[in-house]
């Protein structure tokens, strides 16, 4: 499988798990707190005009990385998406420096932050694809 279409199936799949919270459910979590606490650290509402909005931009950012080897509109986007992703990389290796004894921060070290990582890096290969293959052309 391609890295483009790893990176569009990570926010697809983050897109489901958006939808899926919207409906109520709280899986993997027991009550919408433990769910809260354990995927952003904190207490925030899971309501769905809070989680739907996210799982639309996650499809938005999917439909952008499958375009973005054909649109300048798209490879845009992939580029904003790197920046949020190096953000959200550092914030959780800031993070890692927290408090041990929550969900958060074991999920953050082990899992979200490698995952933005691994996400950064595929974006940033595609968007060096796509100028490599327009100065092999210009050449």
């Amino acid at each position: 499988m391609g890295t483009r279409k790893i990176s569009a199936s990570a926010h697809i799949l983050l897109a489901a798990a958006h939808i899926y919270w919207a409906t109520g459910a709280t899986w993997p979590a027991t009550d919408e707190r433990s769910l809260s606490r354990a995927v952003l650290g904190a207490e925030v509402s899971f309501a769905p005009y809070i989680v739907l909005p996210l799982a639309a931009l996650h499809l938005f950012l999917a439909l952008a990385v499958l375009r973005s080897d054909r649109s300048a509109v798209a490879r845009l986007v992939v580029a904003g998406l790197a920046a949020g992703l190096t953000a959200r990389a550092l914030l959780g290796l800031a993070w890692a420096f927290g408090d041990t004894s929550t969900t958060f921060y074991w999920l953050n070290l082990f899992l979200y932050t490698p995952a933005c990582v691994a996400l950064l890096w595929i974006d940033i290969g595609l968007l060096r694809i796509k100028r490599a293959r327009l100065e092999e052309f210009v050449a």
